[in-house]
């Protein structure tokens, strides 16, 4: 154990090691090609090199330098935990008010998911963030315990213009929450009586706010109290088909709504 970490540790205190080692994992490079692609002095590439010859993570043919098969070992491994670190330390900030415990797919495919957050500045962002995903859609999916105004009024506009097909699964207080409000149950009642749209009511309530537009997952990230803390959206693949796959599975167990329900 204290080998394996004297090792790790080698490596980590040294961002030119790590990437020497990456580059020559994926190919043979000559020194001078070698300290171009990792922008170091020659006296550091030496010593990195020499580091990485010992270990015999690193082989030389008298003309290029390319890691061996351990070496290759080491630099997959290293690479990847580099990357769930890094992913975990942008998710550490919402990672609170994702519902973990049902999202079935591995947390690394949101290594490179859009996180936004609210701020002085942006107090709107997360919301800005749909919207416009929203707006440039044609294709939107979403299963939610909520239904806010702003997306109602952006898919009604595209699916009565005819550029946008919707099909939504909310938990029943979410739809009830609109159909009380005056304001709103009239576009609401436009959205569902329009040819490009459907809307089922889901029994139970539904633990994620998320939306699929087109290839893109989103998820609305609120608190306990309903406060918005945030949102995080990919267009990884796993993400995508886990969303698509969750969203049928609502659907399928989900009742229709129609302009009639709204009006008792």
């Amino acid at each position: 154990m204290d080998s394996a970490l004297d090792e790790i540790e080698f490596l980590a205190l040294s961002a030119n090691r790590v990437e020497t080692l990456r580059v020559l994992s994926h190919d043979a490079y000559t020194r001078r090609e070698l300290q171009a692609e990792i922008d170091a002095s020659q006296p550091t590439l030496s010593r990195v090199l020499n580091d990485l010859q010992t270990r015999r993570w690193v082989s030389y043919d008298g003309d290029t330098y390319t890691a061996t098969a351990t070496g290759e070992l080491v630099a997959e491994a290293f690479t990847n935990l580099w990357d769930t670190l890094d992913a975990e330390a942008d998710l550490r900030e919402i990672i609170e008010w994702l519902p973990t415990e049902e999202m079935e797919f591995d947390f690394r495919c949101l290594t490179d998911a859009t996180i936004t957050t609210p701020s002085q500045m942006r107090p709107n962002a997360p919301v800005q963030r749909i919207l416009s995903l929203l707006s440039g859609s044609e294709q939107v999916s979403i299963f939610s315990y909520a239904f806010n105004e702003q997306s109602l009024d952006i898919i009604r506009e595209h699916v009565i213009g005819g550029d946008q097909h919707f099909t939504g699964v909310f938990s029943p207080t979410a739809v009830d929450a609109i159909a009380q409000d005056s304001m709103l149950r009239q576009p609401l009642q436009e959205l569902v009586a329009a040819d490009g749209a459907e809307i089922r009511l889901h029994e139970d309530r539904i633990p994620y706010a998320v939306t699929i537009a087109d290839d893109v997952v989103h998820f609305m990230l609120r608190d306990e109290a309903g406060v918005l803390q945030g949102a995080i959206d990919t267009d990884n693949e796993a993400v995508v088909s886990w969303a698509r796959e969750k969203h049928a599975q609502y659907w399928q167990n989900a009742a229709p709504l129609s302009s009639a329900d709204l009006r008792k």
